[in-house]
């Protein structure tokens, strides 16, 4: 009686080595796309898929300061106040984006609180004649300081002059040149492009 031996199609050894090689395979494609994201987090560059507005800044050339004056007790805009916030709102181009703070002051004559009040009034002043030039609302904000802020302690009628004032600092914010965001290439991902299908074609 003759005996028949069978032999495996595939010996063990075989098999451990495929598993072996396609777990390299993905260990490799997973390092590689850690390796990537973490440089892309160290460097700060925007990961893939994802952009983001850059934020305005402003460069010391485009900030502005002005003081205007205003007369004792008085919240009244002075001639020559209207003229250079005119001045001032008709350089302020439509196309860019603007940031201007009005600060209010005032003398030490009288009570602190009353100062206070009448610093806030010429703020708010200047601040709706510029709104009504066509300077955007949202683009001017009003801090009250009141005679905190004195240039001048003299009580000399010059010195309490500068004190009774509302200071300007308009800025131009300009927004930095967003870098394009160029899709980023991983281990698996497939190129193609209908040159190239049209050439591996037989």
């Amino acid at each position: 009686m003759a005996s028949f031996e069978t032999k495996p199609t595939g010996s063990g050894k075989e098999i451990a080595l495929l598993v072996g090689v396609l777990l390299l395979v993905a260990a490799g494609t997973i390092g590689t796309y850690w390796v990537r994201t973490q440089g892309a987090e160290a460097s700060g560059d925007t990961p893939r898929g994802r952009v983001t507005a850059p934020a305005p800044t402003a460069t010391e050339s485009d900030v502005v300061h002005v003081d205007v004056y205003f007369d004792f007790k008085s919240t009244r805009l002075k001639a020559d106040t209207v003229r250079l916030l005119q001045e001032k709102a008709a350089r302020m181009d439509r196309g860019s984006t603007w940031a201007v703070l009005v600060q209010g002051y005032a003398d030490s004559q009288g009570p602190a609180e009353y100062n206070k009040r009448l610093a806030q009034q010429r703020a708010d002043a200047v601040r709706q004649f510029l709104v009504e030039l066509g300077v955007p609302e949202s683009s001017v904000k009003t801090v009250t300081i009141g005679q905190e802020g004195a240039l001048c302690d003299e009580p000399s009628k010059e010195c309490q002059q500068l004190n009774r004032r509302v200071h300007l600092e308009i800025h131009k914010l300009t927004r930095a040149a967003a870098a394009p965001v160029a899709p980023a290439l991983t281990v698996g991902d497939v190129l193609q492009t209908s040159a190239g299908r049209g050439a591996d074609r037989p």
